[in-house]
């Protein structure tokens, strides 16, 4: 396939976009990532997902150069399968997480509170009900409080994302960037920092023009870079709010609405094999 210029910068959100919520890669998005590889575009994978997390996904789409951006914009990482880990990280923005976390002590019943230690896994407040990637280890709630951090995590096997929605928004939550996930996941971020905030630095970095970019997300942490893209797409699966702020929606996640959309970027088309 023949590259083509001006090359866009594509920002694509994990779970809920290549992925399904049951971690399934679709072929028909696999391939359609490669040629949008192959196409000469560069594919930025933007996720909520920590390093630790990424690279699988990263893996099994062939993506091992480049730029990936993981926790919800605090991390940035070069890809280069020359390295030992096949990647270096190139920032990581941290915050104190304390105010944060005094506001959250005690504000939901069965609440676990996990912070991510960068490269390693994370710390956690008591046992996690979901997956977490790396070494996960349970600390004392000082210690989670202890140092500054690139995110914090808020989770509640009860709860929904509407409960911690409202929560959020009465406990007063200031000075940080936060969302409130598929379900009840409240992930925490510096102030200012977001996927979109990230993929303006790589933008620039690689000295693409801003209308030559576009992203696809699905949840709420995906608002951010749906606006700042000049084509903001939202999945098919996505809340009524996040299909708000977007300039056009695809096909929902279990149908293949990634590869709908890329397939539309120059040079990249619908392929031959698809339906295999």
């Amino acid at each position: 396939m023949s590259r083509i210029d001006p090359a866009y910068l594509v920002g694509l959100d994990i779970d809920g976009t290549i992925v399904t919520h049951e971690g399934e890669l679709l072929a028909p998005v696999r391939a359609a990532v490669q040629r949008t590889v192959s196409a000469g575009h560069h594919v930025v994978i933007a996720t909520g997902r920590s390093v630790l997390g990424a690279l699988p996904v990263l893996g099994a789409l062939g993506l091992d150069r480049g730029y990936a951006v993981c926790s919800n914009g605090a991390v940035t990482i070069t890809l280069d399968p020359e390295l030992p880990s096949g990647y270096e990280i190139v920032e990581a923005v941290t915050f104190d997480p304390r105010p944060a976390l005094e506001l959250l002590r005690g504000s939901w019943p069965d609440a676990v509170v996990a912070v991510e230690d960068l490269g390693v896994g994370f710390k956690v407040s008591a046992p996690f009900p979901e997956d977490l990637e790396g070494v996960v280890t349970v600390v004392p709630w000082e210690e989670l409080m202890a140092e500054p951090v690139t995110r914090v995590t808020f989770h509640s096997p009860t709860g929904t994302s509407e409960d911690f929605t409202k929560l959020a928004a009465a406990i007063g939550l200031h000075g940080v960037n936060y969302a409130v996930g598929f379900s009840a996941w409240l992930d925490i971020n510096p102030e200012g920092v977001s996927k979109g905030s990230a993929l303006e630095l790589i933008r620039r970095q690689l000295r693409v023009q801003p209308m030559h970019t576009m992203t696809v997300g699905d949840q709420r942490n995906d608002i951010e870079m749906l606006r700042w893209a000049a084509r903001g797409v939202a999945m098919g699966n996505a809340p009524r709010e996040v299909k708000a702020v977007a300039d056009e929606i695809t096909g929902d996640v279990y149908d293949g609405g990634l590869a709908m959309v890329l397939a539309t970027l120059p040079g990249v088309g619908p392929g031959t094999l698809e339906a295999s």
